[in-house]
């Protein structure tokens, strides 16, 4: 009982747009070996008195590694559980880096393009699996261009009409002359667990669960207060 007590916890946090909200929250649990993360070139912490044991990733590879038990539990944004499909428990939707997954082209297209009328287009995006489904759906036919960054370049260099992104205020698009023509998803942070571990580190999972429930209210709540 005390070495299934004393054993680590691993929890998987996202670099990038998330990483702050998900920093403060453990923070604000007392946790205080986070700030080891404002240093962007750190990798991993651990809070020795808890037993828990931090790792920054990239979010695409958290849902990764909680379903091969790589880490225990995890926080990421729910485009990539949607995305993915990967076999994991999923108790708490945190409720902050609310975004939106849209379709977007150039504005001088927009101002003569009918989306009624598509039957064949080209897509660059992040989110292959999100994308062929949405347009499969509507009877579309899609060439899915798959890339990892800067996709709002890719209708400006002629490599596809339209893109498939996460946008949370749009500027982004703005800014590089896109126009936002239709909403595939909403999607908002997300704790994610291995189901191994909650059957193997129950007692201990569930604690953990259940405390972040806990100051993720109280965060929210302080937001709208």
């Amino acid at each position: 009982m005390e070495a299934a007590k004393n054993e680590l916890i691993a929890i998987a946090l996202p670099k990038g747009r998330l990483l702050i909200d998900a920093l403060q929250l453990f923070e604000g649990m007392g946790i205080s070996c986070v700030r080891a993360f404002s240093d962007s070139r750190r990798l991993i912490c651990e809070d020795q008195d808890r037993h828990l044991r931090f790792l920054t990733l990239r979010p695409a590879d958290i849902p990764t590694y909680v379903e091969h038990g790589a880490a225990d539990m995890g926080i990421v944004g729910k485009d990539q559980l949607l995305e993915q499909h990967r076999d994991v428990y999923e108790p708490l939707d945190l409720g902050f880096g609310g975004c939106r997954l849209v379709v977007a082209e150039p504005a001088a297209l927009h101002e003569k393009d009918d989306p009624r009328s598509w039957s064949y287009l080209r897509v660059a995006t992040k989110y292959p699996n999100l994308a062929e489904q949405f347009f499969s759906r509507k009877g579309i036919q899609a060439e899915i261009i798959k890339l990892t960054g800067s996709l709002e370049l890719a209708p400006l260099v002629g490599l596809a009409e339209r893109i498939v992104d996460l946008v949370a205020t749009g500027q982004t698009l703005k800014e590089n002359g896109l126009v936002e023509v239709e909403e595939i998803a909403r999607a908002t942070a997300r704790l994610i667990v291995n189901r191994a571990s909650l059957k193997t580190k129950y007692l201990r999972v569930q604690a953990l669960i259940e405390q972040i429930r806990k100051q993720g209210e109280r965060r929210l709540g302080g937001a709208r207060g």
